[in-house]
């Protein structure tokens, strides 16, 4: 079945189906990791986008159900060059195609994305449509234009749990003993499994809230830290759930990651901006100012925080080597932290997992138990 994608400037893309039939509009924006396509379309922070792989074969090792990053996909529709016929690897329990069809997701493939790619990064990430139906081309062209902006849009609560709930942890140590779970409160504002994965394997069980909830909700809970998630939309207008976040952040050791940076710029006072094009694949170069030491990191952002912005008792730390935005700050007097890129990976490298570690060491003093 043919396919197209119509941008908003009135460029044109035309290719065969995949996935579902139909039509679906979203934000164009690419991503230039090798692997990881199923992460990619099941990480909420892609919510009311049409994500572009770059790497031109897509779907040969298929998919299986321990490499879902949350709940569903939320990616509003997905590009590819070429979509691999053949699944091969023996953990694999269908193929791509099939997936994309069993969630409804439109996608197309057979387009020149590097062709795509360019135009993005001339004219900055655009509104587009993908259609099955042979509809006129301009037609998707004026729905693509007409379609909801990124900017302003709160997507994080669209995509946030319904009801808090728990994940585990099992602290283990090499000495021997291990310590009594530090509890840690997590705002879900796209939040990934690996996050939770990794927090739990530095001995934290986590109860995660829903984007909305209040401080007063979150301190009931007797927490030992905070976490603040990835997510997808502008973060400006987020600024009820900032003035909660400043109420708790004061008062308890501080992680954000992603969208989490972002809203704790807001909650002290720091401003955000929309980014060209993004950053989005698993290669950026971070630098981390302590140390002098890059970072090769995973990154999934449309939005930034404003250096000009930030208030003097915040101080950045890592930097972005392509562009010079700012990756990462930290309060000068107060336990918080937090960075723009995602130190869990899934997929990507783990340069910056040490995050984890650093938020542990922040946390009070847990009791001691026996080992088994």
């Amino acid at each position: 079945m043919e396919a197209i994608l119509a941008l908003e400037d009135g460029r044109l893309f035309y290719g065969k189906s995949i996935g579902a039939s139909g039509e679906t509009t979203g934000e164009v924006v690419f991503n230039t990791a090798m692997t990881g396509y199923q992460e990619v379309l099941t990480d909420p922070s892609y919510a009311g986008q049409l994500v572009t792989m770059t790497c031109p074969h897509i779907g040969n090792y298929g998919v299986n159900a321990d490499d879902t990053e949350s709940r569903q996909p939320f990616v509003a529709g997905f590009i590819v060059h070429e979509l691999s016929v053949v699944t091969s690897n023996w953990r694999a329990t269908e193929s791509l195609d099939a997936y994309l069809k069993r969630h409804r997701i439109v996608g197309i493939e057979g387009i020149d994305t590097r062709a795509l790619v360019r135009h993005i990064r001339e004219r900055g990430a655009l509104r587009g449509v993908i259609s099955t139906s042979q509809r006129e081309p301009q037609q998707l062209v004026a729905q693509a234009a007409a379609a909801p902006s990124m900017v302003g849009a709160a997507l994080a609560k669209t995509v946030t749990c319904a009801t808090p709930y728990t994940w585990s942890a099992t602290p283990v140590s090499d000495a021997g003993p291990v310590g009594t779970p530090w509890h840690i409160v997590a705002f879900d504002f796209g939040i990934k499994f690996n996050i939770l994965r990794r927090l739990s394997s530095v001995g934290c069980r986590v109860t995660v809230v829903p984007a909305t909830t209040t401080a007063e909700d979150v301190l009931r809970l007797r927490p030992d830290g905070l976490f603040l998630s990835n997510g997808p939309g502008d973060p400006e207008p987020l600024a009820d759930i900032a003035r909660e976040v400043r109420v708790l952040a004061e008062q308890l050791p501080t992680f954000g990651i992603c969208l989490g940076h972002q809203v704790l710029a807001l909650a002290f006072g720091g401003k955000t901006f929309k980014l060209k094009y993004g950053h989005r694949g698993a290669n950026h170069p971070v630098k981390h100012l302590a140390t002098g030491k890059v970072e090769i990191t995973s990154q999934n952002h449309g939005f930034a925080v404003d250096p000009d912005g930030l208030p003097d008792e915040l101080e950045v730390t890592h930097i972005n080597l392509n562009d010079g935005t700012l990756e990462g700050f930290r309060h000068r007097h107060l336990p918080i932290f937090c960075v723009q890129y995602h130190p869990e990976a899934a997929p990507g490298p783990h340069d910056a997992s040490y995050l984890f570690e650093t938020f542990a060491a922040l946390l009070p003093p847990r009791s001691v138990e026996a080992a088994a």
